[in-house]
């Protein structure tokens, strides 16, 4: 058990120092620009398929299964509320978070892993390109920007979803439907939830990077880089989402 513990505190402290570098890469002349939107297009815009389908289907699933529960105690009008305050709070933050953990930090993972293994990476180096700032400082940013953008968007095809489950059992107007959607928000619903993505999408990507940059044995390290990258991404995530919500209801208790 100490010896499980030791070696979670190692790759702790280490990716603690692999993001420290990151921050001073960042603010360092010779920003690679054309590479960061390269990586914004492939983990924005490729992840959108799937996060538009999700999205669609957690909204859709989530009017449904709560529709007997509401109309039970005669609260059928209240569903537009519950459903967005339910997505944007937290169901849509965490899945899509997940979603690109899958996608996104195994494919960082994965990709910077064969870079590894085959020498590529050294030989940036040699050919004085700096490989931190050209790899990690471009897919890490991309990831901390795009996963918000994702999130938002997931939201409202969530959104989306729930009034086409509502309008399954019956008819219900659009704009009748919007109107219960934003009398039931207010900042302290959506600004925490933001928030929090910019730290989901941070970790999606140093930890992918960590994991590649770390890769060393072969082709079967990649693989274990892949893996390693999604089962930390999302443990992260999740304790992420927990410290958010206790220091949300912390502040707004105040």
């Amino acid at each position: 058990m100490k010896t499980y513990f030791k070696n979670y505190l190692s790759i702790a402290g280490n990716i603690a120092l692999f993001s420290r570098r990151f921050f001073k890469e960042i603010f360092k002349p010779g920003f690679e620009f054309k590479e960061f939107i390269r990586q914004c297009f492939v983990v924005g815009y490729q992840s959108l398929p799937l996060v538009t389908i999700t999205a669609f289907i957690m909204g859709l699933v989530l009017t449904i299964q709560s529709r007997p529960a509401m109309a039970r105690f005669g609260a059928e009008s209240m569903i537009p509320g519950m459903v967005s305050l339910s997505l944007i709070r937290e169901i849509a933050p965490v899945i899509t978070a997940l979603i690109c953990a899958g996608r996104v930090s195994s494919g960082i993972g994965a990709e910077l892993g064969s870079m590894k293994v085959t020498e590529q990476i050294d030989a940036m180096e040699v050919s004085a390109i700096n490989p931190y700032r050209y790899l990690v400082v471009t897919r890490t940013l991309a990831t901390t920007l795009m996963i918000p953008v994702l999130v938002l968007y997931a939201d409202l095809i969530g959104i989306m979803g729930g009034f086409v489950g509502i309008n399954m059992h019956s008819e219900s107007n659009i704009e009748h439907y919007f109107s219960h959607v934003f009398q039931s928000l207010e900042y302290e619903d959506i600004l925490p939830a933001i928030i929090k993505t910019f730290f989901f999408g941070f970790f999606i990507g140093i930890i992918g990077c960590y994991e590649g940059f770390n890769a060393s044995g072969g082709t079967k390290s990649v693989g274990k880089a892949a893996n390693s990258a999604v089962v930390s991404a999302s443990l992260i995530i999740f304790i992420i989402d927990l410290i958010a919500v206790q220091i949300t209801d912390l502040f707004f208790e105040l």
